[in-house]
């Protein structure tokens, strides 16, 4: 008889005891079945699991939901094309405060938690900062009982998995839903239908009506998101594509015209395969545009749908009140598009006026920016728009007129700058809509994301717009949740925490870590500390043996930098710093190297897979790996590896074994950040540029405490001048770098595309536009202060302590308090 077999089916969804926990797994093993009856191996352990503790969920969801519903608070409904999840279990048990419950229950099975939990495939759903931002900030809207839905597409495929083959990256589709999720639930009666195409009607009184076309249904998938140690749990909507039974040609396929019979159930499928589709042909401009609009027209669909649902509880109901009860947040300019689908709605089919219609919708939308990046600030061809949304481009050129006209009557000083500022760019080459500049008119609310970055949109990106509405601007420095990022994935530094600070309430009141300050040179906290990390190193060489099959020592100086592979993000700055390094090793007697520190540099993310130049990256730390780490002479003192397909859960292994952090993009380029607040938090010090929250976390945990090396962000643009006049002198060392890897030391990949990319004076591809030259030898400096720096063991120790004390402000809690307050008008609704 099996350990599974010996515990009897019963079920008992909300209990908290061990012995209960068990027989609702085997309950749901036996009565939810989804695999064959005899095999109850750790997989399907995990999906049994997940069900039991989804019956937890599902009360409380209930419970919330009916509780929203009954007092009718304002809500927030935050639009974002991307959610990194990450895995569920740890972090729903942890939330509901019954992780030992359930790790005692699995025992009786002959499981630990977390092998269980180990077999979770991370959701497919986002890329990188901004969808991990998403997820950080659902889970503290939870906490913080505040009544709000996020709402997202449900991708089948994701971005894509990352495997590292011997000609770079290869993308393969994710497989996050070959199987199922169980913790997801389809709402069969939440469904809207969304158009396409065809035209404007005129009325003869005048009224316009969008019609014709092809119409597809947005069907409701929803993923529950706990508070911690709250009675509410609040939704993730995510919108899937369908087509019906009707539009499936019966009489085609008879025929044998399989494709065409089953034409509009293969477009749905193609809407949520894939987040951000290659956009470089005509049709991947579409289908963007059509994920995009997608997402904007389901929800606001729900939202009004609800609004209304609730108004007939309500004595009064005019439209004039919905801004009192509804705060759309639209997360980057991908939910732009709602702007004119809320306007569409009321006017077209609420039959409100447009004075009426734009006065709810600019009280009702607000905007977030997560960048300065010419390329993702999104320019839609208008043609395009026109095409697939002839409706919305009618609105979106009568809010450019309306625009401009403002401008003039009220601000004759703007005339020379409205060309600039408006909404569409009718240049005849390349007529766009600006999509950015639309959420600034129509948003009554704009924020950056760390202080650095609100001031360059203020006083550089959106300047004209601030001369006329000056209070329409606002700082909310990004933050990261405290239970995912420390609590949960790093339990010995978790219980040195508590056990110093004599408490655990720091999980939700992230400010009380100051407290560790007192202690930042205490010799047992040091020892302790030490230990800490010493076992989450053991844990990450273990995972980088597992997924590399490289051997790194955990003795060695942990060196980490992942993020998206982007130019401006500058890995090519750090391997171009592991090569010089490796040249130096080379050239040093054995006994010069004894003196040496020794360091595993480790690199990870993904390159899009059209971005030449990021894949070449890839490339190249996968080469310099390659040789350094087979090189007798040096591999004892320099490792160089690339950690393949970088997500959530490898974050959570990465993260607490790092003891020095690379957040080196060029000043002015990284809005905020949110991995160097999970570093820091975790004791990991940072070597930096000021740039994004680097400003803000090196104010707090002291200049002492971080590496800060390169140019500052006000100096950037004359630096591009001097280079494009040739008066750019390299430092002979960076010059030495590229030389040894032009020379083929690492093999016969041809670099040069990527080394001509830093240089020369100007011109697209060449003039290294993000200064890695200019940037070289400060870089290599701070570097070798690192070296030194780690040699006093009980110096590193106590910056590494003084990282995570200094690391409270940066708490997603402390950010959406104030999003709720100051942008959203929210107050918490708890669960009684």
């Amino acid at each position: 008889m099996s350990a599974a077999d010996k515990v009897k089916p019963a079920a008992s969804p909300a209990s908290e005891d061990p012995s209960a926990i068990a027989g609702n797994i085997s309950y749901h093993a036996q009565y939810s079945p989804h695999f064959s009856p005899l095999a109850f191996g750790p997989e399907q352990a995990f999906y049994a699991t997940a069900e039991s503790v989804r019956d937890h969920l599902l009360q409380r969801w209930n419970d919330t939901y009916l509780h929203f519903h009954k007092t009718d608070p304002k809500q927030t409904y935050y639009l974002s094309m991307e959610y990194l999840q990450g895995r569920a279990l740890t972090n729903a048990v942890g939330n509901l405060a019954i992780t030992g419950a359930y790790a005692d229950a699995l025992k009786k099975f002959g499981y630990e938690l977390e092998a269980i939990a180990g077999q979770e495939r991370d959701a497919a759903l986002g890329n990188g900062g901004l969808g991990r931002l998403a997820s950080c900030f659902l889970d503290s809207m939870a906490t913080l009982n505040l009544p709000s839905w996020g709402y997202g597409l449900r991708y089948r495929y994701g971005l894509f998995k990352q495997r590292i083959a011997k000609e770079g990256q290869e993308e393969i589709a994710e497989d996050w839903l070959d199987k199922f999720s169980p913790w997801e639930i389809v709402r069969h009666d939440v469904v809207y239908p969304i158009r396409f195409f065809g035209h404007v009607e005129i009325s003869p009184d005048g009224k316009r009506k969008w019609a014709g076309g092809e119409v597809l249904n947005a069907l409701a998938y929803d993923v529950p998101i706990p508070g911690y140690k709250t009675k509410n749990a609040i939704s993730l909507r995510l919108w899937d594509a369908t087509a019906t039974a009707e539009d499936f040609n019966l009489f085609q396929f008879n025929d044998g015209q399989y494709e065409s019979a089953a034409q509009l159930h293969s477009r749905a499928q193609q809407i949520c395969a894939v987040l951000y589709p290659g956009d470089a042909t005509e049709e991947g401009k579409l289908l963007r545009l059509k994920q995009q609009y997608f997402l904007c027209s389901a929800s606001l669909q729900d939202i009004i749908f609800r609004f209304k649902e609730r108004k007939a509880d309500r004595v009064s109901g005019k439209w004039s009140e919905f801004p009192s009860k509804v705060a759309v947040q639209m997360n980057d300019t991908h939910p732009t598009l709602a702007i004119p689908e809320l306007m569409r709605l009321l006017m077209d089919v609420e039959g409100l006026g447009w004075d009426e219609a734009w006065a709810v919708t600019n009280k009702t939308v607000a905007y977030t920016n997560h960048t300065v990046l010419p390329e993702a600030l999104e320019k839609w061809s208008q043609a395009v728009m026109r095409k697939l949304l002839p409706r919305h481009m009618e609105i979106i050129e009568e809010i450019d007129k309306r625009f401009r006209e403002m401008v003039i009557s009220t601000r004759k000083d703007m005339e020379g700058k409205i060309e600039s500022m408006r909404v569409l760019d009718n240049n005849p080459e390349k007529p766009v809509v600006r999509m950015a500049n639309l959420c600034v008119v129509a948003g009554h609310t704009v924020n950056g994301v760390a202080e650095l970055h609100s001031n360059i949109l203020k006083q550089e990106l959106f300047a004209d717009y601030v001369s006329i509405w000056p209070n329409k601007f606002q700082n909310k420095t990004n933050g990261i949740t405290p239970r995912r990022w420390l609590r949960f994935c790093n339990p010995e530094l978790s219980e040195i925490v508590t056990k110093w600070l004599k408490t655990d309430q720091w999980t939700s009141n992230l400010d009380l870590l100051t407290g560790l300050r007192k202690f930042a040179d205490d010799e047992k906290l040091h020892a302790e500390w030490a230990a800490a990390k010493l076992a989450s190193k053991k844990r990450l060489a273990k995972h980088v043996l597992d997924v590399t099959g490289v051997t790194i020592d955990p003795n060695s100086l942990f060196d980490i930098q992942i993020k998206r592979i982007h130019e401006y993000k500058r890995q090519l700055l750090n391997i171009l710093g592991a090569v010089y390094r490796y040249k130096k090793l080379k050239e040093m007697s054995a006994e010069e190297r004894k003196k040496v520190t020794p360091r595993t540099v480790m690199v990870g993310g993904k390159a899009f897979a059209t971005y030449t130049n990021a894949k070449r990256i890839v490339k190249l730390v996968n080469d310099v790996g390659a040789v350094v780490n087979n090189d007798a002479d040096v591999n004892q003192y320099l490792k160089v590896v690339f950690i393949p397909n970088y997500n959530v859960s490898v974050a959570e292994v990465l993260i607490p074994g790092s003891e020095l952090s690379q957040h080196i993009s060029t000043a002015g380029m990284e809005a905020s950040g949110t991995s160097n607040m999970k570093f820091s938090l975790n004791g990991c010090v940072i070597i930096g540029t000021l740039d994004g929250a680097n400003v803000e976390i090196r104010e707090e945990v002291g200049q002492d405490n971080f590496f800060l090396f390169g140019a500052k962000a006000d100096q950037i643009a004359g630096l591009r001048k001097e280079r494009e006049n040739g008066l750019f002198k390299p430092d002979p060392r960076f010059e030495e770098a590229k030389q040894f890897i032009r020379s083929g030391a690492f093999g016969t990949y041809d670099y040069t595309p990527l080394l001509d990319s830093l240089e020369g004076n100007t011109g697209f591809g060449r003039g290294d536009y993000f200064l890695v030259g200019y940037d070289f030898p400060s870089y290599i400096d701070a570097q070798a202060r690192v070296d030194e720096a780690y040699k006093d063991k009980k110096k590193w120790i106590k910056m590494s302590i003084l990282n995570t004390a200094g690391s409270g402000k940066f708490s997603s809690d402390r950010t959406i308090d104030q999003y709720a307050k100051e942008i959203w008008g929210i107050s918490a609704c708890p669960v009684p």
